[in-house]
């Protein structure tokens, strides 16, 4: 898919990125345009597949996750088709990627005890070995990614 980003299609990208709540006024008081222009600009960033969502971070602490961890699991080729539906089922799991090196999945979770965290492993590793990295702190949140204007 060839696209073609001009500098307010990336204005208008860092701006949500910032902020998904901006006032399309506002956006289009920033990149100079009108607000229907701005709204054409952004639905045609979703419909190309560049713009995929808006989410609100959640500070887990305060819903009882005092747990992060990454897993990091050992799954056969042939074991894909039964662990994607799994894993996606799983509500604690934050983010699934499958992965170069020993391991094939590197799993992103969050539990409020580490009893839970355990049953969770013990689920796992019905696809693979594990390992796993309990996570003390968070140096670098999940950020924007960089876009040259």
């Amino acid at each position: 898919m060839d696209i073609k980003l001009d500098a307010i299609d990336r204005k208008i990208l860092k701006i949500l990125q910032e902020n998904a709540r901006t006032p399309i006024k506002e956006i289009a008081k920033e990149v100079f345009l009108s607000s229907p222009a701005v709204s054409n600009r952004i639905e045609k960033l979703e419909h190309s597949g560049i713009l995929t969502g808006y989410h609100a971070q959640m500070n887990t602490l305060l819903f009882g996750y005092n747990i992060k961890a990454f897993i990091n699991l050992e799954v056969q080729p042939y074991q894909k088709e039964e662990f994607y539906p799994f894993i996606q089922s799983i509500p604690n799991v934050i983010e699934c990627n499958c992965v170069t090196g020993e391991y094939a999945m590197l799993i992103e979770v969050v539990f409020q005890t580490t009893q839970q965290l355990d049953h969770f492993i013990n689920e796992l590793q019905h696809f693979g070995q594990t390992q796993t990295q309990i996570v003390f702190s968070t140096s670098v949140e999940h950020r924007q990614v960089p876009i040259q204007l």
